[in-house]
């Protein structure tokens, strides 16, 4: 429970977050510090293969161990033995054959840790190996054997926008490819599951969407929903990776087949393989202009590499087609995107959600483009930008503000960073800065908010108002998973804004109350900050009703609801969607959200070392809740941008992954962090609470090409593949 008090804190406010001090103390309770009484520990055997032929299974040496008291394969599965946020086609433990290094083959519960592992390690598996398909365009070929009985082609989103591209003045193309990204979240997957009196199982997990996850483990259980209860446990981390089920149906598993509680931790390398990553890509683009700069068509192939199973797959597909384009005004336009099974890492959502792989490839166009017309590339960027009423290459129009063209004036006018400060290479001091060139560069993204094609998105809030001791209190209930994003924050801040009540408390989410939907999409704060503002104004209702046209105040509140407190629960929807038609057209999405950067960096052109100087962005997030934490948000978004531009790349080999650690895997620190210097629009969405937009994705979407134009401005080289390594750099 959450408590949130104190005078001026609505929205609008930098309310302080209630988990920030501790946090920084180290006394926040993640999920992997959760314990219970007589607890057991699970551990999970994973394949070493990413394609193999399971012959048989031989669990008695791990049985065999003291201190183990279950080992389970897929046989011992009660209910369904498959699982997917989209398709059914994961299974929870591998049969038949296992298709990617890491699927999951048994599992194992013991009495400490250490003998869980030691006992999986016993589990004799006999493996018939297989070549993998690993080759995201062989695949993509129909004589390729399927690698499951849909095909390969997992789906295939066609858009055809106005008339057949015809001539133009000036035509550019290029292919473009982007690695296999981690959202590598500090907190590894973890969780614990007590089994029930009544035959079901309460689990305590660190996840982003708990209904999703509960309907999926109640399947799997054979169990009916309600005897499957989730609570959200402490969240070290998210950006989509825990949006799928890594070990949850498993613990519950064991801890049902044991009767005793069971907790699982996975360690750092593990969790590379328990959880999903970003799309592999790679893209064809053919821009056509007039010689004035104005786009005339543009063709785009674009083929996402989704790994051995399906996760989010269809929709960063379709998102990957409908933000092809840019926030650009193109009046042709025929865009093929493709999302493919392979034995490689299973692939879902990340931060972006397929608006960021294309970016990285439209955006470097667009220079590509200035540089043949001899034009500037941010005034090549204006000529074309959207605007409110523009039509998106789903047909759909833009109906929220699109301040394009002002994102880019407000970032290209800022003051340049003054020349000097430490050369790439930092605290090594491997260059006296001879072979130092400093380049800019820009990029402009957007990306829609919220679920699209037709889903029924919705949050579920309740709101109760009681008295205690002559003062109110208000209660807020919902699912809504605090990822880190400080959605608990907002929560308080919306209810002290709709009720005039300064002692606010959010309660721990879990599944005693409706769904509201997943932390991912930018659209928490909009969906389950809509649901909170409803069941607020509903109790607000029911309190002037009962005041008799007196004015509310605290202490009529108090009095009001002292022997009778008022609760409401209130459900929050948004404009209907539409799937995309064969054509690719519909009205698809909610509302979009834009954003532009100007990165400057200093690259050492001999060396291939990059130091980058500052980022300046521009955003429009309709309103802000809370300053600060939008602040916290654009500057993470950047920071996971800058990592992809230069160095985060899950190395996978022929299906092999070779760097399952932050040793090898390499994320920003603070050195690598440059200042930000940030301007916040607030143009206000007419179709949401208090206005506002999602804000967590867009910084990271533009971010990445920002930096990569930066460093071809400095190098003169296309960079045509991030991230950019500095071989790239210096041409070996």
């Amino acid at each position: 429970m959450t408590t949130i008090t104190g005078v001026g804190q609505g929205i609008g406010e930098s309310v302080r977050r209630p988990d920030g001090i501790p946090k920084v103390k180290g006394e926040f309770a993640y999920s992997s510090d959760l314990w219970a009484d007589g607890m057991l520990w699970g551990a999970t055997l994973r394949s070493p293969h990413p394609r193999a032929r399971i012959r048989s299974i031989e669990l008695g040496a791990a049985l065999a161990v003291p201190g183990v008291y279950a080992v389970l394969t897929h046989h011992d599965v009660p209910g369904r033995k498959v699982y997917g946020l989209e398709i059914h086609d994961q299974p929870v433990l591998a049969f038949g054959e296992v298709r990617y290094q890491g699927e999951a083959v048994a599992i194992v519960a013991a009495d400490h840790p250490e003998t869980a592992r030691r006992a999986a390690d016993r589990i004799e598996v006999d493996y018939e190996e297989l070549e993998p398909l690993t080759d995201s365009r062989r695949a993509l070929d129909p004589e390729t054997p399927p690698l499951h009985p849909r095909g390969n082609v997992l789906r295939h989103v066609r858009i055809e926008h106005g008339p057949e591209p015809g001539e133009a003045d000036v035509v550019v193309t290029g292919e473009y490819e982007m690695g296999m990204q981690d959202q590598a979240f500090m907190g590894p997957e973890s969780g614990l599951a007590v089994p029930a009196e009544d035959g079901g199982v309460d689990i305590y997990i660190a996840t982003q969407w708990l209904h999703v996850d509960r309907d999926q483990v109640a399947a799997s259980l054979d169990l009916p929903p309600e005897k499957v209860r989730f609570t959200l446990a402490g969240v070290g981390g998210a950006f989509g990776g825990r949006e799928d089920v890594s070990m949850q149906i498993h613990a519950c598993m064991l801890a049902l087949h044991t009767g005793r509680p069971v907790k699982m931790v996975y360690g750092r390398e593990e969790s590379f393989f328990g959880h999903v990553h970003r799309h592999p890509a790679k893209m064809r683009y053919e821009h056509g202009a007039t010689r004035d700069g104005r786009l005339a068509y543009v063709r785009a192939e674009i083929l996402l590499d989704g790994g051995a199973y399906a996760s989010s797959s269809t929709a960063v597909c379709s998102n990957a087609a409908s933000f092809a384009l840019g926030p650009y005004v193109v009046p042709s336009a025929r865009i093929d995107s493709y999302v493919v099974y392979t034995d490689n890492p299973p692939c879902g959502a990340m931060r972006g959600f397929g608006a960021v792989q294309t970016c990285f490839a439209y955006e470097a166009q667009m220079d590509k483009l200035a540089r043949a017309l001899e034009v500037d590339p941010v005034e090549l960027r204006r000529i074309n930008a959207m605007q409110t009423g523009s039509s998106m290459p789903t047909g759909a129009p833009i109906d929220c503000p699109a301040p394009v063209a002002e994102l880019l004036r407000l970032v290209s006018e800022r003051p340049l960073p003054a020349p000097g400060g430490p050369p790439p290479g930092g605290v090594a001091n491997v260059t006296r800065g001879e072979g130092v060139v400093r380049g800019v560069g820009y990029a402009v993204g957007f990306k829609n908010v919220g679920f699209s094609e037709g889903f029924d998105d919705y949050s579920t809030a309740r709101v109760r108002v009681s008295a205690a001791h002559g003062e109110p209190i208000v209660e807020v209930h919902t699912a809504a998973a605090e990822v880190g994003q400080g959605l608990v924050t907002v929560q308080g801040q919306i209810a002290r804004t709709e009720l005039g009540i300064e002692n606010v408390l959010v309660l721990p989410a879990d599944t005693a109350v409706g769904s509201a939907g997943s932390s991912s999409a930018s659209r928490q704060t909009h969906m389950t900050g809509g649901a909170v503002q409803a069941a607020c104004r509903a109790v607000r209702d029911r309190l002037r009703e009962r005041a008799g046209g007196r004015e509310l105040d605290p202490e009529l509140i108090a009095a009001l609801v002292e022997d009778d407190p008022v609760e409401e629960t209130r459900e929050y929807h948004h404009r209907p969607t539409v799937p995309l038609d064969e054509r690719g057209q519909g009205d698809a999405h909610v509302t979009f959200a834009f954003a532009a950067h100007r990165a400057v960096v200093d690259v050492d052109v001999e060396l291939g070392l990059v130091r980058v100087v500052e980022i300046a962005t521009a955003q429009d997030v309709g309103k802000a809740i809370n300053p600060q934490a939008v602040e916290g948000q654009i500057e993470g978004g950047i920071a996971q941008g800058l990592g992809l531009a230069l160095m985060e790349e899950i190395q996978v080999v022929d299906g092999l992954v070779r760097n399952a650690s932050f040793t090898d895997y390499l994320i920003p620190t603070v050195l690598d962090m440059p200042p930000v210097e940030l301007d916040v629009l607030e143009l206000g969405d007419p179709d949401s609470p208090y206005g506002l937009r999602g804000i967590g994705e867009p910084p990271t979407i533009s971010s990445t090409p920002a930096v990569v134009a930066a460093l071809r401005d400095a190098t003169g080289r296309e960079l045509v593949r991030v991230p950019v390594r500095p071989d790239d750099i210096v041409g070996l």
